[in-house]
C-alpha cells in the first residue's frame, strides 16, 4: 500500500510498517529488498524491468539492455533526467519459454527483438 501511494518504499515508511505490524525493521527491510517488485527509491514514469537471467540472456536480453540504455539515455539502475524512464535488471520472471522479456508495470512483453522494443517505446512515448 505504501508503494502504491508513494511510488516507492522509503526507509521511514519501512520503519512505520514494522511498527504497525509489530515486527522488526530488519524483517521489513529483508522483505522489501529481497523482492524485485518493491522499490526503495523513486522510479521514472515508465519503469522497464528486463530479465537478465540465463534463458533471457541466451536469447538476447544483453543486446536489449544495451539498446535501451543508448535509446533512453540512461543506465541500468538509473532514472533518466526527464524522469520518464527507469531501467532495472531483474531475475527470472517466469517467462523462460518466451524470452527475452521485459515488464513495464503489470504488463509483460515477450519474444522481444530490437524492432519490437522500438514499437513498445514509441507506444509509451504517446
Amino acid at each position: 500500500m505504501v508503494q502504491e501511494e508513494h511510488g516507492y518504499i522509503s526507509e521511514e515508511a519501512m520503519k512505520d510498517v514494522a511498527q504497525l505490524l509489530n515486527v522488526s525493521y530488519g524483517h521489513v527491510l529483508g522483505v522489501v529488498t529481497f523482492y524485485t517488485m518493491f522499490k526503495t527509491k523513486p522510479t521514472g514514469k515508465n519503469h522497464i524491468e528486463i530479465c537478465t537471467n540465463v534463458s533471457c540472456l541466451l536469447r538476447g536480453s544483453a543486446k536489449i539492455v544495451d539498446y535501451l540504455e543508448k535509446r533512453l539515455g540512461t543506465k541500468v539502475g538509473e532514472t533518466s533526467e526527464d524522469k520518464r524512464w527507469t531501467i532495472s535488471e531483474v531475475e527470472c520472471m517466469g517467462s523462460c519459454g518466451t524470452a527475452p522479456m521485459v515488464a513495464i508495470g503489470d504488463e509483460y512483453h515477450e519474444n522481444l527483438t530490437l524492432e519490437k522494443v522500438d514499437v513498445l517505446l514509441e507506444r509509451l512515448r504517446e
